[in-house]
């Protein structure tokens, strides 16, 4: 393939896909049913042989952005039966009564916690349907030759491609290869997953919320599934992971930390000495394109911009990383070389606005959750979204109940709040100007 990427344009490319996960499989139907031929590799056995890895981030919170993607491929509804509505957090306090924090003004909005195994079986069986499409499992790919168009596989020969997509995750060995220019951000927390079963047959904690721990430094979080058993997610300091090197110490913190739910955790000691503790981090790179004499390359998904999962947001937007491949195909007459450009201008702000969002999240839902100044500004959040339907959104509800690009959103809010400020003020004013007037109209006594 030529530098200019003119070959690119010619019809009949050897397209591969790095990764059956979530983004990989939903890009693969779409180029599917575009006529495209494509060979996806896959390191892992077929997970709907397997089974899921343990202990690997179980819940998703699928949202509006999800939901769009979803339905381009006819598994929009079938998403939701195997999903979960959550209307809002519950808060549980170190001190003091667990309080109810609607996601939005109306109440009515959720997002919807679902299985990432369920989800992604989902999407491999309608990629498994699709003609054109091919699913090879078990095959590491631990880089891309651009120039010579060729797959490198790990105890393989290599495999000619003329594209190459790559949805390998945050550890993505295809951006490795292409020796980008990027920048790995690891949090100082990590993360350990635990389950609570049901109880007496049905759920042991409210299922229509996404349960909080905060606890300033650290949390606890909680996400209902259908079986009626909660997956929980423990975020801390790597270093109190390490520390709990005991049962009893175990039992202690959590007796400690969290009095409400360490009893409904049968399996705690177990789960927490055997399920791994995963990393935390945000990865930035570009470009995410590289050109060759023999191929064009596109990382996408955690491989281009891997972010935390403090917003919920990480399948979501990953999910629109191949949706807007798709439209940029279209838009480009089938160009590759044009279209995978123009997808990464589109998508570079808008990845890096969420990224730090998500991590602003973290410090909202383990410390500002739990406080009355933050549940009043909810409150009076709440009351101006009621009041100005439309001119006044928050930023949640921007985030996960609209497709407004996350890039325009913190200038939205600044302009909103900006706003708001002037209209306080002048009310204010207005109010000071009234009691100068009442009193100057007031006659005197005496």
């Amino acid at each position: 393939m030529a530098r200019d990427g003119s070959a690119a344009a010619a019809g009949g490319e050897r397209v591969a896909i790095v990764g059956a996960g979530l983004a990989g499989c939903l890009l693969a139907v779409l180029l599917g049913r575009r006529g495209v031929p494509v060979t996806v590799y896959e390191r892992r056995p077929d997970p709907r042989i397997a089974g899921a890895e343990r202990g690997r981030s179980i819940n998703l919170a699928i949202s509006a952005r999800g939901l769009a993607a979803l339905e381009q491929v006819g598994l929009r509804d079938h998403a939701l039966k195997q999903a979960l509505p959550m209307h809002g957090r519950m808060v549980h306090p170190a001190h003091g009564a667990q309080n109810f924090q609607p996601y939005s003004a109306d109440g009515e909005r959720a997002i919807n916690s679902i299985s990432r195994a369920e989800l992604n079986r989902a999407l491999l069986e309608t990629a498994d349907g699709t003609p054109g499409v091919t699913l090879r499992f078990s095959e590491r790919v631990t880089g891309v030759d651009v120039d010579a168009g060729t797959v490198l596989l790990e105890g393989a020969d290599p495999e000619p491609a003329d594209v190459v997509l790559a949805g390998d995750g945050a550890y993505s060995a295809v951006r490795r290869s292409l020796k980008l220019d990027e920048d790995a951000d690891f949090l100082a927390h990590g993360y350990k997953e635990l389950t609570i079963p049901p109880r007496d047959g049905g759920f042991a904690l409210d299922p229509d919320a996404l349960h909080i721990w905060p606890r300033g430094t650290s949390m606890m979080i909680a996400l209902p599934n259908l079986d009626r058993s909660f997956t929980c997610t423990l975020f801390w300091d790597k270093d109190d992971f390490a520390a709990l090197d005991t049962p009893e110490k175990v039992t202690a913190r959590f007796e400690a930390e969290y009095p409400d739910v360490a009893g409904l955790i049968p399996d705690l000691v177990d789960d927490f000495a055997h399920n791994p503790v995963g990393s935390l981090v945000t990865v930035r790179c570009w470009p995410w394109t590289r050109y060759g004499d023999g191929a064009v390359v596109a990382l996408l998904g955690d491989a281009a911009h891997a972010i935390v999962p403090f917003f919920g947001q990480g399948a979501n937007c990953a999910f629109e990383d191949c949706i807007e491949i798709d439209r940029c195909l279209t838009e480009t007459g089938g160009d590759w070389a044009r279209a995978l450009s123009l997808y990464q201008e589109r998508r570079k702000a808008n990845t890096d606005a969420i990224a730090e969002m998500a991590l602003d999240n973290f410090v909202e839902m383990r410390d500002r959750v739990s406080s009355r100044v933050y549940r009043a500004k909810q409150a009076a959040t709440h009351a101006l979204e009621r009041r100005l339907a439309g001119r006044y959104v928050s930023r949640y509800e921007l985030v996960s109940f609209s497709t407004v690009p996350y890039a325009e959103i913190p200038a939205r809010i600044r302009r909103q709040n900006r706003v708001l400020g002037l209209a306080v003020a002048g009310a204010a004013g207005a109010l000071g100007l009234a009691g100068v007037l009442r009193r100057r109209r007031t006659p005197r006594r005496g």
